[in-house]
């Protein structure tokens, strides 16, 4: 059963909030249903750069599974470390392993294409989690991808004003993500509807792989171009490319940092969200994201509904309305740290505030 036919036999939206898969539907209502729990759920993600993944998507995934398993379901993982060529051979491998569901998270949208087409003519339904994909995907997980770069932007210009740097003459320095990501596209679109023709974007570059070096680098060469001092505030789409950013502008010799933005609430950048290096990131909460691409991928497994209550629906460029659950997001700053990652239990107020951070934090009344 192809995915177009699959996503006929189901509902067409899933809800992030997990449902009992009792309520879901019963194998009189829904002939073919597999009550077996012994499924095994292949996860496919794509780099260890970023912390989210491994530490906090990944173990979230694997507890949802087991307990929507009763501890019988299996989890076979494999990270790509930002190769496109690698996760084809994983997802293939996992393919002929004879998985039950795959969750992919692809490196490259359109390089995966052809993986996912081999897992449809396999009869494995493919849940693309965080990242679109093409191909015949039966569902996708993500955030609201466009909302976090209208985040950033309306982040960057409020900083900006707070400093008297918001003004057309204003230069700042856009740093996005990889081209071969189809979220930092939608990142970029929502950073620009803010920003354009209310600041002179001085230069703008597209991170190769997201990695920090690479973000350190074109902020070097942005320094040598702009100058130290012309830099009103960066524009970083993720927390590791500030922390490359911020590496430069310190060689650089600058002290007064500009506002650089981020994104993931990686706990370096949180850290430095509170010694004032880094203006603010975009706090995404992971578990209900991870929960809810472990819940579609089971019930897709046991050829089951995706769910009673409507979320949406998203066309990607080669299939029409997948199933899809966004989740949504928070700007994070000095001002809301405990209330986000602290209160959801992210990081602990030991964990942010080091021996070197506890002055700083004091300031900002993060206490334990």
């Amino acid at each position: 059963m192809n995915a177009h036919l699959r996503r006929a036999a189901v509902a067409a939206a899933a809800t992030a909030m997990l449902i009992p898969l009792a309520a879901c539907g019963t194998e009189e209502e829904e002939p073919g249903v597999r009550l077996s729990d012994d499924i095994v759920v292949g996860l496919l993600l794509p780099e260890n750069q970023a912390a989210r993944y491994e530490q906090f998507d990944k173990p979230v995934i694997e507890e949802r599974i087991a307990r929507l398993t009763n501890s019988k379901g299996k989890v076979l993982y494999a990270n790509a470390k930002q190769d496109a060529d690698l996760q084809t051979q994983q997802l293939e491998s996992m393919i002929e392993d004879g998985v039950d569901v795959l969750i992919v998270d692809a490196v490259d949208s359109k390089a995966i294409a052809e993986a996912i087409e081999k897992a449809d003519e396999a009869d494995i339904p493919v849940v693309a989690f965080d990242r679109l994909a093409e191909g015949p995907i039966d569902g996708y997980v993500s955030f609201d991808n466009e909302q976090v770069g209208h985040i950033q932007g309306k982040a960057l210009l409020e900083a900006l004003k707070s400093g008297g740097g918001a003004s057309k003459s204003a230069k700042i320095v856009m740093m996005n993500g990889a081209l071969t990501d189809p979220n930092a596209a939608m990142f970029k679109k929502g950073a620009h509807t803010e920003l354009d023709g209310k600041v002179e974007i001085g230069l703008e570059y597209d991170t190769k792989d997201w990695k920090p070096e690479n973000a350190k680098a074109n902020m070097d060469a942005a320094i040598a171009s702009l100058g130290k001092d012309a830099i009103a505030g960066v524009y970083s789409a993720n927390d590791g490319m500030a922390g490359g950013i911020i590496t430069a502008l310190k060689s650089a010799g600058v002290t007064d940092l500009p506002p650089v933005t981020g994104q993931d609430a990686e706990l370096a950048a949180v850290q430095r969200i509170v010694t004032g290096d880094q203006y603010m990131t975009v706090y995404k909460q992971y578990a209900p994201e991870a929960a809810a691409a472990a819940e579609m991928a089971i019930l897709l497994a046991r050829h089951m509904s995706l769910g009673a209550a409507a979320h949406t629906d998203i066309d990607t460029p080669t299939e029409e309305s997948v199933p899809t659950v966004r989740i949504p997001v928070i700007a994070l700053t000095r001002d809301n740290i405990k209330e986000t990652v602290v209160l959801d239990g992210l990081y602990t107020v030991d964990q942010i505030c080091v021996p070197k951070l506890r002055e700083a934090c004091e300031e900002i009344g993060l206490t334990s």
